[in-house]
């Protein structure tokens, strides 16, 4: 039973996501992993993959067609070599998401989505009713087509391996999609799903002037990400790809602030895997509370101020 781990990456370095699904295909393995690299001009990204700990062999896919991670023509990459694998993971990410389902569809087998535990080789975890539930699924397709929620799985060491790296032609274009354009927004923070501390603001904050003018300050001395609930998004106090919750971005750093949150379903679905959550909320009954290894009872207003302060 060998495992096929598809890489997220830039073509030059891998993303932080493909360790963590490298971890899930190790616990699926009772043979070997593997990791494809499709990508154009992905040499660096496939030596990367190749120092991966637990990783046996890297394909290297080069093409043109593959230079934009088109959903369309990643996925006919996937196929191409899909047979010889009993798994084939992908991170549960945007690019993930796209290409996942037109493999299943075209092997078709069921997708088994998100999961965060490895039960045996056929058997998977995965959240359901915004993490209010476990399913437990069971699946006996010939080829399992899985996405791997990346924050239910440690990384895998990015240095200790040396597998050997296969290069292999890329497929042709599939014509039925192209690249028109990317507008990508820069930041000095770290992005979201990597960041090792998160500070988010709510609804409470009132206005974008307030969100920036209060909650900009912490994030800065703490180098943290700047997160936001979907209420401070919809009310438009910060851009939507701040948003954490069940549909906004998935999360679990080292440490989460929650500041002026209420703590909605939503909210907790995105962020209560996080090793230490510290909320600060002037309603002592707020939901975020019970998730809160560190609860402040307090003006979010008068609260994070001080903490600027206080950091040096």
């Amino acid at each position: 039973m060998t495992v096929l781990v598809i890489a997220e990456h830039d073509h030059a370095t891998l993303k932080p996501a493909t360790l963590n699904t490298v971890t899930a295909g190790i616990a699926c393995a009772s043979g070997d992993v593997h990791v494809l690299v499709a990508g154009a001009n992905a040499a660096e990204a496939g030596k990367a993959a190749s120092q991966v700990a637990g990783v046996a062999k890297v394909i290297v896919a080069d093409s043109p067609s593959l230079a934009e991670n088109l959903a369309e023509n990643v996925a006919a990459q996937v196929l191409a070599i899909a047979k010889n694998y009993s798994h084939i993971l992908f991170p549960s990410t945007a690019n993930g998401k796209n290409v996942a389902p037109r493999v299943a569809a075209l092997l078709d087998v069921a997708q088994i989505s998100d999961i965060t535990k490895v039960d045996s080789p056929d058997t998977f975890e995965r959240p359901i009713y915004a993490g209010n539930a476990i399913a437990i699924v069971q699946s006996s397709d010939a080829i399992k087509v899985v996405t791997v929620r990346t924050t239910g799985f440690d990384a895998a060491a990015a240095t200790g391996g040396s597998a050997a790296i296969e290069t292999v032609d890329g497929v042709a274009d599939s014509g039925k999609s192209s690249f028109v354009g990317r507008e990508v927004t820069k930041s000095e923070r770290p992005e979201l799903t990597a960041a090792k501390i998160i500070v988010s603001g709510g609804r409470a904050l009132g206005s974008a002037e307030k969100f920036q003018e209060v909650m900009a300050p912490l994030a800065d001395k703490l180098n943290a990400g700047l997160g936001a609930s979907r209420a401070a998004v919809d009310a438009g106090y910060a851009p939507n790809d701040w948003q954490v919750g069940q549909t906004g971005k998935i999360v679990a750093p080292q440490l989460y602030i929650a500041a002026g949150i209420s703590g909605a379903i939503q909210h907790l679905a995105g962020m209560k895997d996080s090793k230490v959550i510290v909320a600060i909320n002037k309603d002592e009954e707020a939901p975020i509370f019970s998730v809160a290894d560190y609860g402040l009872v307090v003006d979010l207003f008068t609260a994070v101020p001080e903490f600027v302060k206080a950091l040096h």
